[in-house]
C-alpha cells in the first residue's frame, strides 16, 4: 500500500521466461501454471509467461496462464518481427489483461556481430514492430537489448521513435550485467532529459547479475525515476541470473524513507513462493541468500545473540514474519489431525484443495512414524515435493528398495519399480557404493541413463531423525535435469530423486522446431 508522497513501482516478474532460461530449470505446463498462480497470489503486476514463438510448449504455457491466472497482466516476449508478434497475440488474446513485449538489440557489438544491421535498419525494425504490436494490443513494452552498452545519442533516438510508434513501457536493459549503479542511473537520467515524450511512458529497468550488481543497478534506476522493475524469484535467470524480486521488494519496503516508492507485493508470500520456485526448478537457494535464505534471520555470534535478546532491531532490519518465515519451532505430531494440519499449512501460506490435503496428510502421518518432531520446514517440504510431478505424470514409481554396504562388502542394491501400466520390474546391481548401485538398477529397469553432474544432501530441519533433502543434476542427451526428494533415509531419498529425473526425461516435450532455434541465437533482454 502506497503512503502519501510515495509512487507505485510496477513489479514485472519474468521467472517463467528469463528465469526458466537458467540451464536445467525448464518447467512443464503444470509447473508453470502452479508458479503463475503463486505469482498472482504474491501480488506481482505483470507476469512474463514466456516467449510464444520459441516453441509449441512455450506457446501452450502462455495460453494456459492467460486463461487461468487472474490478476496480473500476462505478457509474452517477441522479437521485432511479424511472426513473433502474431504468436504472442494468439497466445495472449484470452487474457483479461495482456501485454506484448517487443525487443531489439541496439548496442554496437550486437548490431555489428549478431544482427549485422545499420542504425537506420534498427530504428525501422523497432518502429515497425511496435506499430504492429499496437494494432493488436494497447499495452506494449519495448526493450532496447544491451542498452547499457549502447551509445547514448543512438539509444535516445531509438527510444523516442518507439514512443512515437505507440510503446507504453520503455525498458532499458543491462542485458549482460555490465553497468555500475552510477553509470546505469546516468543512462536513465540522460534519456529522461533528452527524449521527447518520455514522461508519457513507464520507464523500466531489467538488470542481470554478472557482476553481482543487478539489484543495486535496479534500485539506482528507481532512484532516478524508473517505475517498473523486472525481476525473478530467487534471482534466477541467464548466466548469473536476474535481479532478485524478493531483494528489490524488501529494499523498497525497508528503505521507503529514501526511495519514497512502494509495491503491491504481499511480502509475507515471498518465502513460500521462493521455496516453490526452488523446488520446481531444482535450483537451490543458498543458505546466506538475502531475504529468503535459511540463514537470513539466523544469529550465531554471541554479541549478536545478546543484542537480539536485548532489542531485536540491534541486528535485524526486517521481521522474519514480514517475508513469510515462521518463528514457530515444533508445531505438530503423530496425534495431530487433518484440521490442525490444514490450519498450520494455511498459516504458512499454503492453500490446498481437499485432494491435495488428503495426500499431504497421508505423507505427514508416515513421516510422524519416522520423526519425533515435525517442523514447519518438514511441512513445507511435504507440500512442495508432493507437487513436483502428479502421480499420473510419473512413468515409474518406487515400490521397494534394499541395499547392502560395509567394509569388505561389495555394495549392492535391489530395487522394484512399477510402471504406469501397473507392471512390476525388479533388478539387482552392484556399484561403487549403495547410491551408485541404486542408480544403476534404476537405469537397467527404465532404459534411461545420464551423467550425474551434481549430487547434494542437506538436512531440512534439525536432529538425528531430520529429513534429508537429496538434490542431484543429471546430463542427458535431451538436456540437463534436476531431481530432488525427501526422506529420513538418504539412500531412499537418492533413489526417489534419481527417479524424479527419469520421470522428467520420460515426460520431455517434443524437440523445439528448427525455426525456433534462432531465438537463443538472436538473444533476449
Amino acid at each position: 500500500m502506497s503512503e502519501p508522497g510515495q509512487d507505485r513501482v510496477v513489479v514485472f516478474d519474468t521467472t517463467l521466461r528469463d528465469g526458466e532460461q537458467s540451464p536445467g530449470a525448464s518447467m512443464n505446463l503444470s509447473q508453470k501454471l502452479r508458479v503463475g498462480k503463486a505469482l498472482a497470489e504474491l501480488g506481482v503486476d505483470v507476469i512474463e509467461a514466456g516467449f510464444a514463438a520459441a516453441s509449441p510448449g512455450d506457446f501452450e504455457a502462455i495460453q494456459a496462464i492467460a486463461r487461468q491466472v487472474e490478476g496480473p497482466a500476462i505478457c509474452s516476449l517477441s522479437r521485432s518481427s511479424k511472426g513473433d508478434i502474431e504468436a504472442s497475440w494468439n497466445a495472449l488474446k484470452d487474457a483479461p489483461r495482456k501485454r506484448i513485449h517487443v525487443f531489439l538489440a541496439t548496442s554496437p557489438i550486437h548490431r555489428d556481430f549478431k544482427l549485422k544491421m545499420a542504425k537506420e535498419e534498427i530504428i525501422r525494425r523497432a518502429v515497425d514492430g511496435v506499430k504492429l504490436a499496437r494494432e493488436k494490443c494497447e499495452d506494449i513494452e519495448f526493450s532496447t537489448e544491451d542498452a547499457a552498452r549502447t551509445e547514448l545519442e543512438f539509444l535516445a533516438e531509438v527510444v523516442e521513435r518507439v514512443i512515437e510508434a505507440g510503446a507504453t513501457t520503455l525498458n532499458i536493459p543491462d542485458t549482460v550485467g555490465y553497468a555500475l549503479p552510477q553509470t546505469y542511473a546516468e543512462t536513465l537520467s540522460y534519456l529522461k532529459k533528452h527524449v521527447r515524450g518520455i514522461d508519457r511512458v513507464i520507464l523500466s529497468v531489467h538488470c542481470h547479475n554478472d557482476l553481482g550488481l543487478a539489484v543495486a543497478n535496479s534500485l539506482a534506476g528507481v532512484m532516478v525515476g524508473a517505475r517498473q522493475v523486472e525481476c525473478t524469484i530467487n534471482g534466477i535467470g541467464e548466466r548469473a541470473g536476474n535481479a532478485s524480486l524478493e531483494e528489490i521488494v524488501m529494499a523498497i519496503k525497508t528503505r521507503a524513507d529514501v526511495l519514497r516508492v512502494a509495491t503491491g507485493v504481499k511480502t509475507e508470500r515471498l518465502y513460500p513462493t521462493s521455496r516453490l520456485v526452488a523446488q520446481v526448478t531444482g535450483l537451490q537457494v543458498q543458505r546466506n541468500k538475502a531475504i529468503v535464505g535459511q540463514n537470513a534471520f539466523a544469529h550465531e555470534a554471541g554479541i549478536h545473540q545478546h543484542g537480539m535478546l536485548t532489542h531485536r532491531e540491534t541486528y535485524e532490519i526486517m521481521r522474519p514474519e514480514e517475508v513469510g518465515f515462521s518463528r514457530s519451532s515444533l508445531v505438530l505430531g503423530k496425534h495431530s489431525g487433518r484440521h490442525a494440519l490444514k490450519e498450520r499449512l494455511s498459516a504458512l501460506g499454503y492453500k490446498l484443495e481437499d485432494a491435495q490435503l488428503d495426500k499431504v496428510f497421508g505423507e505427514f502421518k508416515v513421516l510422524c512414524d519416522k520423526k519425533k518432531e515435525i517442523y514447519d520446514a518438514d511441512l513445507e517440504a511435504l507440500v512442495i515435493h508432493g507437487q513436483i510431478l502428479a502421480p499420473g505424470q510419473r512413468a515409474w514409481e518406487l515400490e521397494a528398495l534394499s541395499t547392502t554396504s560395509g567394509t569388505g562388502t561389495l555394495p549392492a542394491a535391489s530395487i522394484a519399480l512399477r510402471n504406469r501400466a501397473g507392471e512390476r520390474f525388479q533388478e539387482a546391481c552392484g556399484g561403487d557404493g549403495p547410491v551408485d548401485a541404486v542408480f544403476k538398477a534404476i537405469e537397467r529397469i527404465t532404459g534411461i541413463s545420464g551423467k550425474l553432474s551434481d549430487y547434494q544432501i542437506q538436512s531440512v530441519t534439525v536432529g538425528e531423525d531430520a529429513q534429508g533433502e537429496v538434490v542431484l543434476e543429471v546430463e542427458h542427451e535431451t538436456g540437463v535435469y534436476r531431481g530432488r526428494a525427501l526422506s529420513t533415509d538418504v539412500i531412499e531419498g537418492s533413489a526417489r530423486a534419481y527417479l524424479d529425473v527419469v520421470n522428467r526425461i520420460a515426460l520431455k516435450q517434443p524437440a523445439v522446431p528448427a525455426e525456433a532455434a534462432a531465438v537463443r541465437e538472436l538473444g533476449t533482454v
